[in-house]
């Protein structure tokens, strides 16, 4: 047989070959769009809201939706395989030296130092980052006297409290029973973060939180009494874990959304979106989808659409949120443009109630 033949039939057969570790990122070329190709980085990893099935999700609005260039890197095993515990891994960190800015829904990681340099790095540039619901609380585990033992949540509130403006405290809502509706602050019904945001709404509970005087209140939350969207407002007291006095769940109704610019140690200034609400579930809310993208707008002074198109790229069907209720054995290509997402998604409850 001939050279020629030879290099066909290998190419023909590395083609059909399965995913190697190497598949283990994702990236979506920018189409046209106001975004100009920059390329936005989202990090995916937390044990319980699934940010590996909302993230791509996101990705593929900006990216053919609004012009951005999108990868979206992932916790994985050895082999590649999508794995929302391995708190020690993130896929393709290379990609984050090129990052224009940072969606990110993180949970209690602990990168080795390698990447968390390149995480510190990017953040010294000045960055804008959107962060999403745990990342308030997005690293723990490093040792005393690790060069991040100061990122850990539990560490004068780490990176939560220092950038973001605040770490996590509690489950100020009843966990997987009280749902959270968002309420604009009518101080700031004019921000551009919140144009064309309407009927927020999430599944999952307010959290307790108190970001700093720096901050900019946009949406608080409302706890319902139950999961479903239009149940009541919750009316019960309980003690705040800060100071442990004694407040009405609603009154007034905690923060779940702010911005904050945020001067890092190297005296650049980032631009900061946080909001507590974010699992899979809750970023069916369109609203909620259209305060995200609206960040990245914000976070890069491009001027924010009076209404921007978060209309869902492909089939979305998010699991309900929980331990161990990740897909398993999916891999970054299984996220592909126009890929069905194998396995069957976690259900939600079926009273619409939960256990705490």
């Amino acid at each position: 047989m001939t050279m020629r033949p030879l290099l066909v039939l290998f190419a023909v057969a590395f083609a059909l070959a399965p995913s190697t570790a190497a598949d283990t990122s994702i990236t979506y070329a920018a189409k046209p769009g106001p975004g100009g190709g920059r390329h936005v980085v989202l990090l995916a990893g937390d044990e319980e809201y699934r940010s590996e099935e909302a993230l791509p999700m996101l990705a593929k609005i900006l990216s053919q939706r609004h012009g951005f260039k999108c990868t979206v890197l992932f916790s994985v095993d050895a082999d590649g395989t999508i794995n929302p515990k391995a708190t020690q891994s993130l896929s393709d960190p290379a990609a984050l030296d090129s990052a224009d800015a940072i969606v990110m829904s993180l949970r209690f990681r602990a990168w080795p130092d390698a990447e968390m340099a390149r995480f510190d790095r990017r953040l010294k540039s000045g960055v804008p980052i959107v962060a999403l619901r745990t990342s308030t609380h997005a690293f723990n585990g490093f040792a005393k006297g690790s060069p991040w033992e100061s990122w850990n949540y539990n560490n004068a509130g780490g990176f939560g409290k220092r950038v973001l403006g605040e770490t996590w405290l509690t489950h100020w809502g009843r966990h997987k029973v009280e749902a959270t509706r968002g309420v604009i602050e009518p101080a700031q019904r004019s921000n551009p973060v919140l144009r064309g945001v309407t009927d927020l709404f999430g599944d999952t509970d307010v959290y307790e939180a108190y970001p700093p005087a720096d901050a900019t209140v946009l949406v608080r939350g409302l706890v319902l009494q139950t999961l479903r969207p239009d149940a009541p407002p919750a009316s019960y007291s309980k003690r705040r874990a800060t100071d442990k006095q004694e407040q009405g769940v609603n009154e007034p109704p905690m923060p779940v959304a702010w911005t904050r610019l945020y001067r890092n140690e190297a005296g650049t200034t980032n631009r900061i979106l946080t909001t507590t609400m974010g699992s899979a579930t809750d970023l069916e809310s369109e609203g909620l989808r259209r305060l995200v993208v609206n960040g990245v707008y914000w976070g890069l002074g491009i001027d924010v659409p009076a209404r921007a198109d978060v209309t869902l790229v492909d089939e979305y069907a998010p699991s309900f949120y929980g331990f161990d209720g990740f897909r398993q054995g999916l891999r970054a290509s299984d996220f592909a443009l126009g890929a069905k997402v194998p396995g069957t998604p976690l259900p939600r409850p079926s009273s619409g109630r939960g256990g705490l």
